[in-house]
């Protein structure tokens, strides 16, 4: 049996008061693996300077390596230092990590590099390559651990103490991420170069890294009260050799007259013992129910993906506060620090007043349920943005789009016979679509004035037209637009078309768009989205200036400069994309019910796991729970890279699809589930083994007895 501490813990409100120490010491732990991911890319791409792919593919890489970890986390546990010792040493190299990867985002005094990207590129990524394995180490390794050496605080008549622990450590886990992911963003958001205007990632970083070291700090106060179960050996190992033996053994007598036996691990009865044989059993019924579960997590993990994509087509403006896309992944924590309380004291108590019998199994089932079904309402809100989405130009085609920059109507004419439109002054049409091979030339009319331009586009892009007429000519500036796309993460596209007589110079807050000539265009410029700004422009050194109409989410603007003069800055407004319409709160229902998935899935999976491993392997049923959330983001990247779908809500639906088609496979997997109270079983094995000792100890005497009397 396993040896645990002597003494019973302190308890506080019929709970070990040393739960409290581990729930504190989770938060803080997640505060600080949340905190640092919710940054990471960003500092890959803005300081570092990767591009896109190479920082998401690095990103993920560490993801998953954080969830392939606690394998070893839980060998080392259950077959080497206890889960205690575990802990404690692996917090002590997760605290290192986040102090070496804080340390890699510290700029050299001396740079003066006006972006803030550093000197010595390859000693900062060599630092945060350290830093991030041993961060993956860390994390991994005691995230098996923490919530099974909480589940050995309890004794064996607190079953429903220990079920409420589950709940309020995953309360824990959901606060860390929250509070981290909201305080984070703003930290790294601060500009702390000497020389530069480097974004604060020392601070970002620096933040979690002392967190992690509260984390430790509060874990190992509570030393004195915990009850520590001492490992067993090489369990794994044993359990390998186990099952290798039986196969092997089977194998080996398949064609001989042998008594069948009831299960095909008994094949190895010959070697092991059955204590160990019992517990393979107990292990691998669990395993093997597992085996569906990661098609849950291939589509909850794609709120930090595909849901924040899709929010970047969406309008964040709620009132007052202006909501970026990725702040949205807020909605799935503060929802779980609502939910688990609510479904804990009330769903529960009233489905068994009802008299159903809703088990473990159960509950998963209808988590997976409830996750196939928020893909089916992130389909429905797709469908509603893409009708919404602006309409770019195939390769053989051509958009055109004319902007009256004059004070008299303006006629044109696409020639031959495609199209003819009228624009009143300092008006615009909406962009026109031809088929490039067709359009030839236009017509431009003004009173009695004429202008011929003949057109030679390559196909495949928007082109905006400026007409202004003169007292004696018509004038007409063609701009290319190199805009194809909706701008990213719901931010605007700006520029500026200098509509005045001189030369002037234009900045939009600390953007400056240089010296545009007179009848022509600056690029675009990209700013955060629901937002509005300062303008300023400078002509003939007098400055005027005005502030500009609140931008929507995911727009994109020409702003006609018509005015200059005694401090007043005459605007128009030419929209070039459409501000998104569809508000992020259609997305709230399809958040609330993957969290009502996840309270039903991830809260009952914790603790099925504990509560149907042997004494001597919960930590490894705990980190083949979590092996499960490193499939699920595999699966994520071989579905979407297989199904090759045009459309983003036909990828939703067959996700939801997918999870459904599993959950019915699981469902039936678990009617045939028989649960098992391992506690009972090895209370058995232990009265097996006592008769089995008195057999012996008789025989032995009995042989002792014949001997003397020779």
């Amino acid at each position: 049996m396993a040896a645990k501490s002597k003494g019973k813990s302190p308890s506080c409100f019929g709970y070990p008061l040393s739960i409290f120490f581990i729930v504190i010491n989770e938060f803080c732990e997640r505060f600080s693996y949340y905190g640092m991911r919710a940054v990471l890319v960003l500092y890959f791409k803005y300081f570092l300077h990767w591009d896109d792919n190479l920082s998401t593919a690095i990103y993920h890489t560490f993801v998953a390596l954080c969830y392939l970890m606690p394998i070893l986390g839980a060998l080392i546990a259950d077959s080497w230092l206890g889960k205690f010792k575990t802990i404690v040493s692996l917090s002590i190299v997760y605290t290192i990590g986040q102090a070496v990867i804080s340390v890699s985002s510290i700029n050299d005094l001396t740079d003066h590099n006006r972006d803030g990207s550093p000197d010595n590129v390859s000693v900062h990524i060599a630092l945060s390559m350290i830093g991030l394995i041993l961060i993956a180490l860390g994390t991994g390794g005691i995230k098996p651990c923490v919530s099974a050496f909480g589940g050995d605080q309890f004794e064996d008549d607190q079953e429903k103490q220990r079920t409420r622990f589950f709940s309020i450590f995953y309360l824990s886990i959901n606060a860390g991420s929250l509070i981290s992911t909201i305080v984070t963003p703003i930290l790294r958001a601060q500009s702390c170069g000497i020389h530069s205007k480097q974004r604060c990632y020392p601070l970002a970083f620096g933040v979690p890294a002392a967190l992690m070291a509260v984390s430790l700090a509060v874990f190992v106060i509570g030393s004195g009260m915990y009850k520590k179960v001492q490992p067993q050996g090489n369990v794994m190992i044993q359990v390998f050799k186990c099952i290798g033996f039986a196969i092997k053994n089977r194998f080996q007598h398949r064609s001989k007259e042998f008594p069948k036996r009831e299960h095909w691990l008994d094949w190895a009865s010959e070697k092991y013992d059955k204590r160990l044989i019992a517990q393979t059993k107990m292990v691998l019924k669990v395993l093997f129910l597992y085996i569906p579960l990661p098609m849950f997590w291939a589509l909850f993990d794609q709120q930090g993906s595909r849901w924040t994509l899709q929010a970047t087509t969406m309008d964040g403006n709620f009132g007052s506060i202006q909501i970026q896309p990725d702040q949205m992944q807020t909605v799935n924590p503060i929802l779980i620090i609502i939910m688990v309380p609510v479904v804990d004291a009330v769903i529960y108590p009233l489905i068994k007043k009802c008299k159903i019998n809703f088990t473990p199994l159960r509950k998963i089932t209808v988590g997976m349920f409830l996750a196939s079904l928020a893909f089916v309402a992130a389909a429905l809100v797709q469908v509603q943005i893409d009708k919404t989405l602006p309409v770019f130009p195939a390769a053989g085609q051509s958009q055109i789009k004319v902007i009256n920059l004059g004070t008299d109507n303006v006629r044109v004419r696409f020639e031959p016979q495609l199209q003819n439109v009228t624009v009143t002054p300092m008006e615009s049409t909406d962009y026109m679509t031809f088929e490039t091979s067709q359009l030839q030339s236009l017509n431009i009319t003004s009173g009695n004035k004429t202008k011929y331009e003949i057109i030679t586009f390559p196909g495949g892009n928007r082109h905006t037209l400026g007409i202004k007429a003169t007292a004696t000519e018509i004038i007409a500036k063609w701009l290319f637009d190199n805009v194809t796309s909706k701008p990213e993460e719901g931010n605007n596209l700006i520029r500026f078309i200098n509509n005045l007589p001189d030369d002037i110079n234009i900045t939009m807050e600390d953007t400056s768009f240089g010296t545009v000539m007179s009848l022509s265009a600056s690029n675009y410029s990209s700013f955060s989205g629901g937002r509005k700004d300062k303008i300023k422009a400078t002509r003939n050194s007098s400055t005027c200036s005005v502030t500009s109409k609140v931008f929507g989410f995911g727009s994109a603007y020409t702003i006609i400069i018509n005015e200059c003069t005694s401090d007043n800055l005459g605007i128009l407004y030419s929209e070039d994309i459409a501000p998104n319409t569809v508000h992020m709160a259609w997305q709230i229902p399809q958040y609330f019910i993957l969290t009502c998935a996840e309270v039903v899935f991830s809260v009952t999976g914790l603790e099925f796991s504990y509560s149907q491993a042997p004494s001597n392997m919960k930590a490894v049923l705990q980190a083949g729970w979590l092996l499960t959330v490193a499939v699920g983001n595999i699966i994520v990247l071989i579905v979407a890279g297989a199904s090759k779908l045009s459309e983003q809500w036909a990828e939703y639906v067959l996700f939801a699809a997918l999870l459904l088609a599993v959950c019915v496979i699981f469902a039936v997997m678990a009617y045939f589930y028989t649960y098992t109270d391992p506690n009972e079983v090895e209370a058995q094995l232990d009265e097996e083994e006592k008769e089995q000792v008195k057999k012996d100890q008789h025989i032995y005497e009995n042989q002792a007895e014949v001997v003397s009397r020779m």
